[in-house]
């Protein structure tokens, strides 16, 4: 059948106006095919009647003013053990005749309060003999392994028993948005199964159970409703919210003409207390079922909220089991690799498949680790961004990431939903899971509760079979995941703590054991933090200074000889983390100054992040004596390389430039390798030690020069001597 979109759009209009369109009081007719009286409970006096009562009942005068005893002792003996019972949402249901002709009525009683018995009268159905195909109906139900299998098993079963075309179990998600979970029809009906719904298209009515029945039957959509007379008997509209017989909106009869369908029966599925979903069943003529068999639907429905309830606490029950296994991995994961993590991507499949996700993320101790499909680094980094600008809750859950910012559009294809749990009360470490999108197409208007229920009008627009494709949405985080992911954010943080502990107890007595080797260590060093603020100094560094004299970094320019230099240098290297390498003069607390070498250097953990600055100093007095030393071996060696200069004569002299040129050099060689090889504090001696050395040959060897040249100047005079005696 053809649907006119725009006739619809004014009927739904025009029917809204003036009206409260969920309001069940404001439905004040009945259907046909019953009848319905309201009594003063406590004379049972009739106050009020459907206009077909008397024709169904066979009466001739208006029922209004009479005991209810005038319609049939039968009907107030059952009834009498039963008056001023507790409220209960429950109908009584009686099978009594009444009438002129005694006809045998089921009579469904209801207690709306205020004093008042509301009876509903339908035609008694056949007996029936359901028991052996019930029995067999409900172990088939109770045998489903799985909510999906127990979907398939109800539509099925309750077809059979209702013989609708078509049966639907209407499943509502944590958002309120709707979808055919399983369906049963005639082969020649199109398919609805998979069709979603958004959650307009649930009244609100509707998910409050307490306040309809959880069965609504709709015999004819063609039938005329039937007012009550008198209209107002009491000063409010007669409470007719959980009576069966309730008349239909005009809009949800429109929708259905339109559907094609000509009778529903619709049947409440309420699992803890919440409006899991719906048994829809459509006809394309009319159909009316009795009491009986509506009561068998309701039972099976109760059978299978159980059973829904049941599965889906087993479901979280494995995925605690599962949990609490990836939780003992890390532990064990700790003590034999010492990293917990290593657990989380060697069970990576039950930590997706515990939340039905198709990709995690763990952001912790400034490391990001990735399973399944996830965005890129720079996707997952902006994501971690967005997550520390939420408020601090146990679980972050988004079913549309780009919702909430339109900037995480490009990412839809891996993270439109994201749930996420704090690891710690700080910021950026988090355990995060994925959902790509799903594009749904919406069904707008005719939802199967819309058209099944139809007791209120609906405030969206009913356009019936008008699609709208939704984009950038994942599938729905529920609860029963939102529990999990809270348990295993939990797990994960217990174990992070402790790790986290056992790292720091072994820090704590390594830094102990560095900190007392460094302590006593003969190179004067310091450690600040960033700020200047000392971390360690050693005991040779209190020598140097004087103790208590360099308690900070602002301290150090008061200390040396040249402060303005020193400052200059010092901001350099805390503000541009420049290394700073020189010599400075320590002013010691007795004034004696003393040279040294600084080597100062920032220490990072990773780029542009530093953790302090390291200070070394060397004590320049034992180098500088060595090289007063030196220096004056050299000066030594070349005084007498001077005296050595004079003129000689003969042989001897020539030799006694080559022995004292000897001499010399090994005097140089032997300064060059004592100043290689020996402690400094020796060198001075060692070098004072070569200069007398080199001072006394040389003397010795000018003694042994002046001896030759007497010898040779008295070996001339002999042989002159000779000479002149020849």
């Amino acid at each position: 059948m053809s649907v006119s979109f725009s006739a619809l759009t004014r009927f739904t209009i025009a029917g809204s106006e003036g009206r409260d369109p969920e309001s069940l009081h404001s439905i004040q007719t009945i259907q046909p095919h019953g009848a319905l009286i309201s009594v003063r409970e406590r004379d049972l006096e009739i106050l009020q009647a459907s206009t077909n009562a008397r024709r169904m009942l066979g009466l001739d005068d208006a029922l209004p003013g009479h005991r209810l005893g005038w319609l049939g002792e039968d009907l107030v003996q059952r009834l009498r053990p039963h008056l001023d019972a507790p409220l209960n949402p429950v109908a009584l249901a009686l099978r009594c005749r009444l009438g002129a002709g005694a006809t045998e009525f089921d009579v469904l009683v209801h207690r709306p309060g205020s004093g008042l018995l509301v009876l509903e009268l339908e035609p008694a159905g056949p007996s029936l003999q359901l028991s052996g195909r019930v029995e067999e109906a409900l172990q088939r139900i109770i045998a489903a392994p799985s909510v999906r299998a127990l979907g398939e098993e109800v539509v099925a079963t309750l077809k059979r028993l209702t013989g609708y075309d078509r049966v639907m179990l209407y499943r509502l998600d944590e958002a309120g948005h709707g979808e055919v979970f399983a369906e049963a029809r005639e082969p020649a009906l199109p398919a609805y199964l998979g069709q979603c719904y958004p959650e307009a298209c649930v009244p609100r009515m509707a998910r409050q159970p307490g306040r309809r029945p959880r069965v609504r039957l709709l015999v004819d959509v063609d039938s005329v409703p039937v007012p009550l007379q008198p209209i107002r008997p009491l000063d409010e509209p007669l409470d007719l919210s959980l009576c069966t017989l309730r008349s239909v909106s005009p809009l949800h009869i429109q929708i259905l003409k339109m559907m094609d369908v000509r009778a529903t029966l619709v049947v409440s599925l309420v699992v803890g207390g919440r409006l899991w979903g719906l048994i829809a069943c459509h006809h394309r003529t009319p159909r009316f079922v009795h009491y009986e068999i509506r009561a068998l639907c309701e039972l099976l429905a109760e059978t299978v909220a159980t059973r829904i309830a049941a599965l889906e606490s087993f479901i979280q029950e494995q995925a605690e089991l599962a949990v609490r296994r990836l939780e003992r991995g890390m532990i064990e994961a700790i003590s034999c690799s010492g990293d917990w993590r290593s657990a989380l991507v060697t069970d990576g499949d039950a930590l997706l498949a515990s939340l039905e996700a198709s990709g995690a993320a763990l952001f912790c101790d400034g490391e990001l680790q990735t399973l399944g499909r996830v965005p890129e680094q720079g996707g997952l980094l902006r994501i971690r961004a967005w997550l520390d600008r939420q408020p601090r809750a146990a679980v972050i859950a988004t079913s549309s990431l780009m919702r909430e910012d339109p900037r995480f559009a490009a990412l839809k294809e891996t993270a439109s939903g994201v749930l996420a749990v704090p690891l710690s009360s700080g910021c950026g470490e988090y355990l995060v899971w994925f959902r790509p999108e799903r594009v749904r197409t919406l069904i707008l208007g005719a939802s199967p509760l819309l058209c099944a229920d139809g007791a209120e009008l609906n405030r969206a627009p009913a356009l019936a079979g008008e699609q709208r494709e939704v984009r950038g949405r994942a599938v729905p985080w529920n609860s029963g995941q939102t529990a999990i992911a809270r348990l295993l954010g939990e797990s994960v943080t217990d174990v992070l703590q402790q790790f986290r502990s056992v790292r720091l107890l072994i820090a704590q007595a390594q830094l102990a054991e560095a900190q007392a080797r460094v302590r006593i260590s003969d190179q004067p060093m310091l450690i600040t933090d960033p700020e200047g603020r000392l971390v360690l100094a050693t005991r040779s560094l209190e020598r140097l200074f004087g103790a208590g004299r360099l308690e900070s970094l602002d301290a150090l320019p008061g200390l040396v000889s040249d402060p303005a230099t020193v400052r200059a240098a010092l901001a350099a290297l805390r503000d541009d983390y420049q290394p700073w390498h020189a010599e400075l003069e320590v002013c010691g607390a007795d004034g004696c100054k003393t040279p040294v070498l600084l080597r100062a250097d920032p220490v990072f953990s990773a780029p542009g992040r530093v953790l302090g600055f390291m200070f070394l100093f060397t004590d320049l007095t034992g180098i500088k004596a060595a090289e007063d030393a030196r220096q004056r071996l050299h000066a030594g060696i070349a005084a007498r390389q001077h005296r050595s200069s004079a003129p000689l004569c003969g042989g001897d002299g020539e030799r006694y430039r080559e022995l004292f040129a000897a001499i010399i050099g090994n005097a140089r060689l032997a300064a060059e390798e004592v100043a290689d090889g020996v402690d400094l504090e020796r060198v001075p001696a060692v070098f004072e030690g070569f200069e007398h050395s080199v001072s006394h040959t040389t003397t010795l060897l000018e003694r042994l020069l002046w001896y030759a040249a007497q010898r040779q100047d008295g070996e001339g005079r002999d042989e002159g001597d000779g000479a002149a005696r020849h």
